[in-house]
C-alpha cells in the first residue's frame, strides 16, 4: 500500500483516483453475444456455456433436487450465518419500505405517490472463483420485501455442470423463483431478450466482471432496464489507534480480493499502529485462496495518514466510498 503522510488538500485529488479500466474494447466482443443470443436463443447459450464455462449443459434451470442436496451438505455453522445475515438485511429493508403519504395542495385534489413492485426482476450472481451468496441475500431480500412477483437468477455453473451449494442454500432461503446455471454475458442477454429457457425479465441487478458489466451497458442502451454499471469494487476504513490491527487487515484483505483492480484505502490520525497492521497484513495474505489478486489490488491501495479526525473526516467525504467502516 502507498502511504501519504498528511497530505494537503490540493493533493486529495489524485490520491482518489480510482482504477479505471477501459472497457470500450469489449463493446465488439460483447455485442456479438448478445446478438446471438437473440438470434439462437438456447443454442448459442449453450454454445456460449461450452466455450466460456468449459461444461456443456442439457439444461439450464436448476432441479428442486438439487436444492435440496446443496442445503444438505452444508455446514451448520454457515447455514446458521447465511439465515442470520438474511434476517438482519430484511429488518434493515423494512424499515425503508414507503408508506403512501397523502398531500392535498388544493381542496378536494389529492396527490400522492405509491411504490409498486417490479413484476419479474433477474439478479446475476457472480460465481467461478468466488462464488458470492453474500449477493443473493443483498439482492433477493429486497426483492422479496418489495413485493416482486419472480426472481429469476443466473450464476455460471463449476467445470462439472453444478452451482456452489452456498449460493442454492441463500437463494433458497430468500424465496428465489428460478435458478439458472448461466454466466457472463450471455447471462445479461438472456434475462434481457428471453429464450424457450430463460423468461425475460423486467430490470437487471447484480455486479460481474467486465464482460457483464458491458453486457448490462449494452442492453440498458435498448432498454432493457439495469440497476447500474458495478465498477471495482472499493472500501475505506477511518480508525483511530484503539482500533485492532488484526480486525483492520481482515476487513482490507476481504475487500482486496474481490478483484485486481479492486481498492482499499486506510485513514488513521496515528501511526503508531501502522507495524502491526502491516504485520497483521502478512500474515494474513498467506491464508488467502485468492492472494494474488489480493496482493496486485493492495499495490494499487492507499494508507492516508492525517494530524486530525476533522481532515480525515473530510478527506473521506471527498473520496465518498462505496463501503465504509469507521
Amino acid at each position: 500500500m502507498k502511504t501519504h503522510r498528511h497530505p494537503t488538500s490540493n493533493q486529495w485529488a489524485a490520491i482518489c483516483k480510482r482504477p479505471a479500466a477501459d472497457l470500450a474494447q469489449l463493446n465488439t466482443p460483447v455485442s456479438e453475444i448478445l446478438r446471438g443470443v437473440l438470434q439462437r436463443g438456447d443454442a448459442a447459450l449453450t454454445d456460449f456455456t461450452q466455450t466460456f464455462d468449459g461444461v456443456k449443459l442439457d439444461r439450464f434451470e436448476v432441479s428442486p433436487a438439487e436444492i435440496k442436496a446443496a442445503g444438505a451438505t452444508l455446514p451448520t455453522d454457515l447455514k446458521r450465518a447465511i439465515v442470520s445475515a438474511m434476517d438482519n438485511i430484511d429488518a434493515f429493508h423494512r424499515s425503508q419500505v414507503e408508506r403512501p403519504s397523502v398531500t392535498e395542495p388544493l381542496s378536494g385534489v389529492r396527490c400522492w405517490r405509491r411504490s409498486v413492485a417490479i413484476e419479474r426482476v433477474g439478479l446475476y450472481i457472480p460465481g467461478g472463483t468466488a462464488p458470492l451468496f453474500s449477493t443473493v441475500l443483498m439482492l433477493a431480500v429486497p426483492a422479496r420485501v418489495a413485493g416482486c412477483k419472480e426472481v429469476i437468477l443466473c450464476t455460471p455453473p463449476r467445470k462439472d455442470g453444478s452451482i456452489d451449494p452456498a449460493i442454492l442454500y441463500a437463494a433458497d432461503r430468500t424465496g428465489v423463483t428460478r435458478v439458472f446455471k448461466l454466466g457472463g454475458a450471455q447471462a445479461i442477454g438472456a434475462l434481457a431478450f428471453g429464450t424457450d429457457s430463460i423468461p425475460r425479465v423486467d430490470k437487471i441487478f447484480g455486479p460481474g466482471n467486465a464482460y457483464v458489466t458491458v453486457a448490462k451497458q449494452l442492453v440498458s442502451a435498448q432498454g432493457i432496464a439495469i440497476d447500474l454499471p458495478a465498477g471495482p469494487s472499493e472500501l475505506l476504513i477511518l480508525a483511530d489507534e484503539t482500533a485492532e490491527p488484526a480486525f483492520i487487515a481482515a476487513d482490507l484483505l476481504s475487500q482486496a480480493e474481490h478483484g485486481r483492480d479492486s481498492q482499499v484505502v486506510l485513514v488513521i490520525t496515528n501511526e503508531a499502529i501502522l507495524p502491526q497492521i502491516a504485520q497483521e497484513i502478512d500474515r494474513q495474505i498467506k491464508t488467502l485462496p485468492r492472494l494474488d489478486m489480493a496482493a496486485q489490488s493492495m499495490l494499487a491501495s492507499h494508507i492516508v495518514i492525517l494530524p486530525t479526525l476533522q481532515q480525515a473526516m473530510e478527506f473521506v467525504n471527498v473520496y465518498a466510498p462505496e463501503h465504509l467502516i469507521l
